[in-house]
């Protein structure tokens, strides 16, 4: 017997095509997805006990998550998009709460000093300190060049201490929470420039 695919309900279809076509198109459709299922957060709180900025995140990583994989083709449509999404955030709960047991378990693990640091003395391991700065710095500007220009920009005024409600005017983003999707979404671009590297 075969499987019917499941039809989405008529705004979660106008979701879906919007992330797939590009453009200001794509943006309108990541827009309506964030909002779309943004009560996750409060259930987060609630249901999970979660901080609202843990709750937040973890909605964010969703979100960032299906877009990708909406974009990709991965998802399917054999169940609504709110069953869909929910079962990635509950998946993501339950690897914060998996690291949460983890870090707890490793609170007391040493932390070795590098044997080279501890042979030098004080003026010289300075030195060698700020070579590493320099050298990190080295590295983040060139990816920062890589990840485009419109995360640079939105990176650099989040580093220089510019909060999501400034960027939103600066950038002319439609809300903060929008902002701190795209700066997840471009944290994670970097991220994944670092480990390729």
């Amino acid at each position: 017997m075969k499987l019917l695919k499941t039809i989405p309900p008529p705004d979660e279809h106008e979701i879906i095509y919007r992330l797939t076509s590009s453009g200001a198109e794509r943006k309108k459709g990541e827009e309506l997805l964030f909002t779309r299922f943004a009560y996750f957060i409060k259930d987060g709180i609630y249901k999970h006990s979660l901080t609202y900025e843990e709750a937040f995140d973890l909605y964010s990583d969703t979100i960032i998550s299906a877009i990708e994989k909406i974009v990709n083709g991965s998802f399917q449509g054999q169940s609504s998009l709110k069953t869909w999404l929910y079962s990635i955030f509950h998946n993501k709960y339950v690897d914060l709460i998996r690291k949460k047991t983890t870090n707890k378990n490793s609170v007391h693990r040493v932390i070795e000093i590098p044997d080279v640091l501890l042979q030098v003395s004080d003026q010289a391991r300075t030195i060698i300190q700020e070579l590493i700065a320099k050298t990190d710095y080295e590295l983040l500007r060139q990816k920062l060049l890589q990840i485009g220009n419109n995360c640079k920009e939105l990176l650099l005024y989040w580093a220089e201490g510019y909060s999501d409600k400034d960027i939103v005017d600066i950038m002319k983003y439609k809300t903060p929470d929008v902002v701190k999707t795209t700066r997840l979404r471009c944290l994670e671009k970097l991220k994944q420039l670092y480990h390729s590297a």
